[in-house]
């Protein structure tokens, strides 16, 4: 009886095993089948098409615009962030001179002095008509403040033969003026002749100012000794020796007031001020010379060159240029000039009396002193 269920349970195992063995085969030969499926399918199925990128032309590209180039004159103004600044032009027959920057409402500076061979250059104009006729009013230079139209302006160069210039004989006046009064019936002291009475001061200026004079920069007068430059017979040079506290309060409130470009000598050792006004040029009286020397006369007769030279250099040092000097005293000798010349000095003034004529010494310009008691009328009959 065992035995016989022992044998069923065995054939009941035995039909599991053959039924599940089946249902696995049954399934391979499925997988199998789709799996031959899917691969025929995907052989035989159209592939994708890739996409067409459609055809186009590329646009050439557009040619970099070429930069009109700057003037010369708008290189300049490019170049500053002042907005006072002037690109000033010059024009005229044989002029090429490269244009420059001023600064409005200061004095023209340093404005070229062209050369021409046979030709005394005669100045620069405000128009071309102008610098045809010659008309003196309307001449420009270092006298002038700056004036400008949208930042420009435009100069016009005249000229006039060598023999014309020789012919014309100007002589230039260098007017000395020393210390200033307001009494008009002077100071008491030793050196009452010094003592310009300022209302005779105020009628000089107004009479330069307003009778057609012509007022020469230092640079125009060298040209001028040269025989490179036309300067107009009614020229004068305005000057004053040591910066007297009485140039200052006196003398250059006139001095604005007519707008008269003058010269201010100073002893560098003494006083340093700044150009009190636009129309005052601060030029060296030495800068620790005007004092005796060891014979009684003013030490830049006693000194050697070196010596000479490093007080001209200190004196240069603070006043930021060298151009001309005046002698202390009036006094100079040889070593004196020798020693301005190395020391890169152009001209001196002494107190000889006399006028500038072409051709004149550079080192030894004359003047004419103005002493206390001089009027108008005695201005006029020096002067014209």
């Amino acid at each position: 009886m065992e035995s016989t269920r022992t044998g069923a349970r065995r054939r009941r195992v035995s039909a599991r095993v053959r039924r599940r063995r089946a249902l696995v085969a049954a399934i391979g030969a499925v997988a199998l089948i789709g799996g031959v499926t899917w691969g025929v399918i995907a052989l035989t199925s159209p592939r994708a098409e890739e996409p067409t990128v459609a055809a186009t032309s590329t646009p050439a590209p557009s040619p970099t615009p070429t930069p009109t180039p700057l003037t010369p004159e708008e290189e300049l103004l490019a170049a500053t962030d002042d907005p006072a600044a002037c690109a000033v032009s010059f024009a005229g027959d044989e002029i090429s001179a490269a244009p420059m920057l001023q600064t409005a409402g200061t004095l023209y500076a340093a404005l070229p002095i062209p050369d021409r061979e046979g030709y005394a250059f005669a100045g620069w104009y405000s128009t071309a008509e102008d610098a045809a006729s010659r008309a003196v009013p309307a001449r420009v230079n270092g006298s002038e403040l700056v004036a400008c139209e949208d930042r420009r302006a435009t100069l016009h160069g005249a000229w006039m033969t060598a023999e014309e210039n020789v012919a014309a004989a100007t002589r230039v006046p260098i007017l000395m003026y020393h210390q200033f009064t307001e009494r008009p019936e002077g100071e008491d002291h030793w050196l009452r002749g010094n003592y310009a009475y300022i209302g005779d001061f105020d009628a000089h200026m107004n009479h330069i100012a307003t009778t057609g004079f012509y007022l020469p920069a230092w640079d125009e007068l060298s040209a001028f000794i040269d025989g490179r430059l036309w300067l107009p017979e009614r020229s004068v040079i305005v000057t004053d020796d040591d910066a007297d506290q009485t140039w200052f309060d006196l003398a250059v409130p006139v001095v604005d007031r007519y707008g008269v470009l003058s010269t201010s000598f100073m002893v560098t050792a003494y006083r340093q001020d700044p150009a009190p006004s636009p129309y005052v040029l601060r030029r060296s009286h030495t800068h620790d010379m005007h004092q005796a020397g060891d014979d009684g006369q003013g030490r830049i007769v006693n000194w050697g060159v070196p010596e000479i030279i490093a007080d001209m250099q200190a004196s240069a040092d603070v006043l930021g240029v060298k151009e001309v000097v005046a002698y202390p005293f009036g006094h100079y000798n040889d070593t004196a000039k020798e020693a301005l010349r190395q020391g890169g000095w152009e001209m001196a003034r002494t107190i000889e009396p006399g006028t500038v004529a072409i051709g004149a010494d550079k080192l030894a310009l004359p003047v004419i002193r103005i002493d206390y008691g001089m009027g108008l009328d005695s201005l006029v009959s020096l002067i014209g």
